[in-house]
């Protein structure tokens, strides 16, 4: 690999970059125990609350098998709030139980994500984003989700909104990594190219084969949990691969300044 050019914007995948990820180990039951209650609420008592804490671990199984299929076509598009809950939780529910869940997919989907995962912002990203402001190098978000108001929570009670010039959710625009009108979408509203932006992300089939469909300037992999649990052979390799967001610094400091 030869020394990368200095990019006029750092695109930053969010879990696995900007934070670190751990599941919670209650997060079905506590999210069955509250959906039982408002379906009780609603008037449908058929479902217990094991009953929908079974169903969900089961749907969230089949969504990350869904999401691992959907690395292998071209363009990619995201799975609804509504297609989550009506075809991969609820799918033989009573009637009364799916029209619920039907009417309230997206703040569902909001509250399995606000529980189902603990997030941390990792060890410099602080740092990362001080070297950016001094480059003026413009910083966004570009990161597949469920319910990307998760995310957009996270970095507003971290101060981390005010940080970054944009914020793209697949769930919002309706295309997933490896799509690369994400990288696309995201340049555009900084008003640059993705040739002159990075793209880092934390695993191969989403991330660096997302940065190479989109001629991203560079494809930087940044490691993680789970980076090298590849779901089957990428056609993809990255520019340059780093430990952490200090590592990412180290390199965005060894670039090559291109004046014009």
């Amino acid at each position: 690999m030869g020394q990368l050019t200095r990019p006029t914007a750092l695109l930053l995948d969010f879990g696995g970059v900007v934070v670190a990820t751990t599941r919670r180990p209650t997060w079905a039951h506590d999210m069955a125990t509250e959906l039982h209650a408002a379906l009780c609420a609603s008037g449908c008592q058929e479902l217990t609350v094991a009953h929908i804490e079974a169903d969900l671990e089961a749907g969230v199984t089949a969504d990350a098998h869904w999401k691992n299929a959907m690395s292998r076509p071209a363009a990619p598009r995201e799975m609804t709030y509504l297609e989550f809950w009506t075809d991969f939780v609820a799918a033989d529910w009573p009637d009364a139980a799916l029209a619920f869940v039907t009417a309230h997919a997206q703040p569902l989907c909001h509250r399995l994500g606000e529980l189902k995962q603990e997030r941390a912002t990792r060890d410099g990203i602080s740092e990362l984003f001080d070297a950016c402001e001094l480059f003026g190098i413009r910083v966004g978000i570009v990161s597949n989700a469920l319910a990307g108001s998760v995310h957009r929570d996270f970095m507003a009670a971290n101060g981390l909104d005010k940080r970054v010039a944009v914020q793209v959710y697949s769930d919002e625009v309706a295309v997933r990594k490896p799509n690369p009108e994400m990288i696309e979408i995201a340049a555009r509203a900084l008003a640059t190219e993705p040739a002159a932006c990075w793209y880092v992300g934390d695993n191969y089939d989403r991330d660096v084969l997302c940065g190479r469909r989109a001629g991203a300037g560079a494809t930087v992999l940044m490691e993680a949990r789970g980076t090298y649990d590849r779901p089957y052979v990428v056609q993809a390799e990255p520019d340059a691969v780093v430990a952490d967001p200090h590592g990412l610094l180290e390199l965005l400091l060894g670039a090559r300044v291109v004046t014009a």
